[in-house]
């Protein structure tokens, strides 16, 4: 079998990946950072080849105005120029030459002066082929120096590129010249082109050019991919860690967790926040596990218990009343077990939003005053003191079955745990933008370790209460509580000390306070 290689989805896989755009973002920021830092230099170059450029052709034009070129005025030549120089100083004759490479001379109308030497013109080959500037350009240049002359101030030349017939360039420095007197004292003009060839300069731009965006850019980008790979490897390995983790993570093992890095970066805030999640799916799944259990034994129950009776009545009931025993039997065990049903199917529907609230004005006073009578009975059974102090109206906007569920459901936890002779207390207190119902018992308490998860579905205190644990339902009961206050937009708290009792708050926002005063006080119902 011939070896898989790597195909297209391999390489689309692998592009997708984030070390792969991290290092591609990696390589983009390089590359435009090695860029702007090139093409920065490279102008700081020209820049400064082409000032060279310019203090040359100053110079050139001091040592023209210091006397190497003399004009002068013949009838039989008119105005001619002669350039002076000791032609046995060395520096002299290599000035006037270096000059002479590009150079043009004229009169103030355009017309090329002659030298009155040699009657040759002055103007070089290498400015004949740039091309003699038009005498229009000299005439208004000439007109222009004119202008703007000033005593003891040089004139503003002017600069100009200029390409010769192979497109090689020269920079060309134009000036007008009164050699003679002032233009106010009736000076003849004349104009001066000096120009220097810029080939080496674009030789030293053009090496610079390839050797950098050709030579040091790309090897440059080559290692900071390399680098930006490994980089990006390394930095992503915790997330990768993660991940393997996630993947050896089932329903069984839920006790793995990723050592942090001790970095104290985003990376320890991930891997903390993963063993967290985790931390939560176990408790969720141990949860759940619990409630399987539970339901389980609280469904087997009844089943047991009903298969047994009709068994027993269908084997051994000799009689009609022996039978009706028997069904009766079944029939609270059926009913014991519809509970059970309902409350989990009810529950499902409220927290998956299928159960709507029904809201109406509602008198809480009231409603609490009817729920702490019907109580009174049970209470009284299992030797509890139930009292209850209350404002004479207090009105909310609520659903009245929910909010009697939430009431039952708090009373009937604080008499079923609070032992014999303990009391349960239940207060209401309006206030100005809510209103608080706190229901109070005696009893032995909750742990601080449980009180986090009491809402919880399923949840149930381990060993709690006084009554066997069958009567201890399925840990239901706060759980609608709490969706309860939820959706009524309102809070729930509890405080409890072991040995000292617990206390529930619950804050519904007020719609409407009565202003009575009056307090209404509902003692436990005495029998003989």
């Amino acid at each position: 079998m011939r070896p898989r290689g790597w195909g297209k989805r391999d390489i689309r896989r692998m592009m997708r990946g984030l070390r792969f755009r991290l290092t591609a973002g990696y390589a983009v920021f390089f590359a435009l950072l090695l860029i702007m830092v090139a093409t920065g230099f490279r102008e700081y170059l020209r820049s400064t080849l082409d000032a060279q450029s310019r203090d040359d052709l100053n110079e050139e034009w001091a040592a023209v105005k210091g006397g190497f070129l003399r004009f002068f005025n013949s009838p039989e030549l008119g105005w001619y120029a002669t350039w002076y120089y000791a032609e046995d100083d060395p520096d002299e004759t290599t000035a006037v030459l270096d000059i002479k490479k590009v150079y043009l001379v004229t009169d103030q109308y355009g017309k090329v002066l002659l030298d009155g030497e040699t009657k040759d013109r002055q103007v070089s080959s290498e400015y004949e082929d740039i091309g003699i500037d038009k005498p229009s350009d000299i005439q208004a240049r000439v007109r222009k120096a004119v202008a703007d002359f000033k005593p003891n101030t040089p004139n503003t030349p002017t600069w100009m590129i200029r390409k010769d017939s192979t497109g090689a360039r020269y920079l060309i420095r134009c000036a007008v010249t009164f050699p003679n007197a002032s233009p106010y004292d009736h000076g003849v003009p004349f104009y001066v082109a000096l120009g220097t060839p810029l080939a080496e300069n674009d030789k030293i731009l053009n090496k610079y050019t390839w050797r950098v965006f050709i030579g040091v850019i790309p090897g440059g980008l080559i290692l900071g991919s390399f680098l930006g790979w490994i980089m990006a490897g390394r930095v992503l390995t915790p997330v990768k860690e993660v991940a393997h983790t996630a993947q050896r993570i089932s329903g069984s093992n839920l006790s793995l967790r990723i050592p942090a890095r001790q970095a104290d970066d985003e990376l320890d805030y991930l891997i903390l926040t993963f063993n967290r999640m985790i931390e939560r799916l176990e408790a969720s799944f141990q949860q759940m596990k619990q409630f399987s259990t539970d339901v389980s034994h609280e469904l087997r129950t009844p089943i047991t218990a009903i298969r047994g009776q009709l068994e027993v009545a269908l084997f051994t009931a000799k009689t009609t009343e022996q039978y009706r025993e028997a069904i009766y039997n079944a029939l609270q065990d059926i009913d014991r077990l519809s509970q059970i049903v309902r409350a989990l199917l009810l529950l499902s529907q409220a927290e998956s939003g299928q159960l709507a609230l029904q809201k109406s004005h509602l008198d809480f006073s009231q409603a609490v005053q009817d729920l702490v009578d019907q109580f009174q009975i049970p209470a009284e059974a299992a030797g509890v003191h139930l009292s209850a102090h209350l404002p004479a109206r207090c009105s909310i906007l609520g659903d009245r079955v929910q909010i009697d569920r939430m009431i039952t459901n708090l009373l009937s936890n604080a008499i079923k745990f609070t032992p014999e002779g303990g009391a349960v207390r239940v207060s209401l207190r309006p206030a100005e933008n809510f209103v608080e119902l706190v229901v109070e018992d005696s009893g032995r308490g909750i742990a601080a370790e449980h009180l986090p998860h009491i809402f919880d579905r399923f949840y149930r205190v381990p060993g709690s209460g006084t009554a066997p644990a069958p009567e201890q339902g399925l840990g239901l009961g706060l759980s609608f509580v709490a969706w309860i206050v939820k959706a009524h937009r309102g809070t729930i708290d509890v405080e409890s000390t072991l040995g000292k009792g617990t206390r529930f708050i619950i804050r519904l926002p007020a719609q409407g306070v009565g202003s009575d005063s009056v307090e209404m006080v509902v003692e436990p119902v005495r029998r003989a």
